[in-house]
């Protein structure tokens, strides 16, 4: 077989489109790395495989369709399904209603031939969100309270979803991913923790370190910690340093030793062990690793050869041996999931429709937890990444390894199933980072830079389809961040099958015909519609150019400042045209408020407004492009003059309510003064 027919037959990319019209050829190592990460020696001339008569995984759609699938058996082909959860095989029809879930299925045909496969049958559509609602995007490390011990927790969240639902209305909460993040080492070492949400060293399990010690219960009979915490969170919000996320864990991961000699009463004993459980072999080998990594390091590449393996009867005599430790790992990933409750009830009890809104990230650290405990489901020598494309002639390496589309199939996507309902249990909606890739992937192989990668599709019909079901059993609203560069066709099947857009503002033009801002009439409707994200520049830096000279004076800069002034002033244009903004108007506060008077009048399902942009803030939290030289992800939210601002100040802040107020003045109907509560002070 030539290298172009092996490739396509696993799903690799030779070539890639980054630009209607333009095709560019694919790497010729990075192909041949891609096959061999997928099992495939090219060099040993590889025969076509044998036709099967069923791919590993299927996929039925509750819709009444007959799956392509079935059309293309043998005629008298028979067909037997074991559905989820049963210990025997019927007869089955796929032109019949087939109960929602993850099902095996037996084919025989008259020729002798037979063949199983899994059965993934799901609806047609993900839950439709609510027809308009508005909330807030907050990254939660960020937002400090009184009572926070360094940096934003779940109680904060809580306190937060609360507040804004039953003061202002919101119906969702988005948040940061909150997984499990890769340790900082052994203790004594100096190695700081990646303080990147995105690039976590599980995505199964949440991070301690945003619990809030007090509302442990057992913390009430071990010694207090006030004064310690005290200090964490004056250093931050009153001499200015950024949240050192490693301190922080530090003195939580003391009380929380103290807390893990407290017998539980009989019924958190209970809990516990249904929590036990419930999880399995998942938190048996999330626990290992994390108690593994207290003797060995974070990065599982560096251990001994006998503990690669989480099989291995090395790894099992030291989970032995480390028994405590892998108990009080699961015990903090149990305490962590009833404060994540705690926090969406919070939020549905104040009124909020939707609730927390959970982010997936894209993957895992390759030395972490996930990789580890499922290194036969990862490609390895990988990373993934994106191609060189008009903002980055580079390209990018996420430094994150990927799933194996064949061994996903070979599971029936067993570990997107357990990621995904683990995620959605206490989700009212969940947002899954550069959604594209249920699609595609660019794999890059090791040591190469990101220009010499290659495209490796995935299933993403069975993607979907796990996806909706998951979504459909928990009533999680899905949402995709489809931002950049979108494969044709994408974002019509996304939504087709009701998962949500992400558009934001300043991306929104007529790029295909003279560029300008797209009317607001002409939006999508079924998206989450925002003036920026995470890793883009607050509303305010925008505006007044600050986010044009934070990049000059870190030499990232690639737009003149006259070009970033004159795109901010034909959106200023476009909303004095509408009416919500007046013509020349130079208050910034004014300004931001008509940024969000225009994203109301489009059609979009759910508004997100940035929780800096409440106060002003000019700093982003992230600056793509840099490490050391900016401090991403370890900033504060803070007022226009960077002063931090406490959960409780952005409370009684008026512009936070001015802006909060535009809102209420849409749900209304009417002009409603843009005022703050009596007690209300300037932030």
């Amino acid at each position: 077989m030539t290298k172009a027919r092996i490739a396509a037959l696993y799903g690799v990319a030779t070539s890639y489109s980054p630009a209607p019209g333009r095709t560019v050829p694919a790497s010729d190592a990075a192909v041949t790395a891609a096959l061999a990460a997928l099992g495939v020696d090219v060099a040993a001339d590889p025969a076509e495989p044998p036709e099967r008569l069923l791919p590993p995984t299927v996929v039925v759609w509750a819709d009444g369709s007959v799956p392509r699938w079935v059309a293309d058996l043998p005629a008298g082909a028979e067909l037997r399904l074991r559905p989820e959860g049963g210990d025997r095989f019927d007869p089955w029809d796929p032109g019949t209603a087939t109960p929602l879930g993850a099902h095996r299925l037996r084919v025989a045909v008259p020729d002798g031939r037979a063949a199983e496969a899994h059965l993934i049958a799901a609806p047609a559509k993900a839950p439709t969100p609510p027809p308009r609602t508005h909330g807030l995007l907050v990254q939660l490390y960020s937002l400090l309270s009184t009572r926070s011990w360094g940096m934003g927790d779940l109680a904060d969240l809580a306190d937060l979803a609360s507040w804004s639902a039953r003061t202002h209305g919101t119906g969702f909460l988005q948040v940061n991913p909150l997984h499990a993040a890769v340790p900082a080492g052994p203790e004594g070492g100096t190695d700081p923790t990646d303080p990147s949400p995105y690039r976590p060293s599980s995505r199964r399990f949440p991070d301690p370190v945003h619990l809030r010690i007090e509302d442990i219960p057992e913390y009430a009979y071990v010694p207090q910690h006030a004064t310690e915490a005290a200090r964490l969170r004056d250093a931050v919000l009153a001499k200015g340093e950024l949240i050192d996320r490693d301190a922080v864990w530090a003195l939580k991961r003391t009380a929380l030793e103290a807390v893990h000699q407290v017998p539980l009463t009989p019924g958190r004993r209970a809990s516990y062990c249904d929590f036990l459980a419930a999880q399995g072999t998942a938190l048996e080998d999330h626990a290992t690793y994390c108690a593994l990594a207290e003797v060995h390091g974070p990065d599982r590449h560096t251990w001994p050869a006998a503990l690669q393996d989480p099989r291995s009867a090395a790894t099992d005599r030291a989970r032995l041996e480390l028994m405590d430790r892998v108990d009080f790992h699961s015990r903090l990933a149990w305490l962590t999931e009833g404060q994540l409750a705690a926090a969406q009830r919070a939020a549905r009890e104040a009124g909020m429709e939707i609730g927390l809104v959970h982010d997936l990230a894209v993957g895992v650290h390759p030395g972490g937890a996930d990789a580890w405990a499922q290194r036969d489901i990862f490609a390895q020598g990988i990373s993934v990444g994106a191609p060189p494309d008009a903002f980055n002639a580079r390209g990018q390496d996420w430094g994150l390894p990927p799933w194996r589309p064949d061994r996903l199939a070979e599971t029936g996507y067993a570990p997107f199933r357990d990621l995904l309902r683990n995620l959605m249990r206490h989700a009212g909606a969940l947002r899954i980072d550069h959604v594209m890739g249920l699609f595609r992937l660019w794999w890059i192989p090791e040591g190469e830079p990101p220009t010499e990668g290659c495209y490796v599709h995935y299933d993403a019909e069975a993607m979907l389809a796990v996806l909706l079901l998951e979504a459909s059993r928990s009533g999680t609203y899905v949402i995709g961040e489809d931002l950049g560069t979108v494969e044709p066709g994408v974002r019509g099947t996304l939504h087709a099958r009701g998962v949500l857009g992400t558009s934001v503002l300043w991306f929104e033009r007529d790029w295909e015909g003279d560029g300008r801002p797209v009317p607001a009439e002409a939006w999508r409707t079924d998206c989450v519609a925002t003036a920026t994200t995470h890793d883009l520049p607050s509303t305010a830096a925008r505006l007044s150019g600050d986010d044009v000279r934070l990049r000059e004076r870190l030499g990232l800069s690639t737009a003149s400042g006259a070009e970033a002034a004159a795109e901010v002033a034909e959106w200023l244009s476009v909303f004095a045209r509408m009416g919500l903004l007046a013509p020349g108007t130079h208050d910034e506060e004014e300004a931001v408020r008509a940024v969000h008077r225009f994203l109301l009048s489009t059609p979009a399902r759910m508004i997100g407004l940035w929780l800096p942009d409440l106060v002003g803030d000019r700093r982003p939290q992230n600056l793509p492009g840099t490490w050391a030289e900016y401090p991403n992800w370890r900033l504060p939210v803070a007022d226009a003059t960077g002063r931090p601002v406490t959960l409780e100040e952005l409370a009684a802040s008026p512009r936070a309510h001015a802006l909060l107020g535009v809102f209420a003045q849409a749900r209304a109907g009417a002009e409603l003064p843009l005022t703050g509560p009596p007690d209300a002070r300037p932030v």
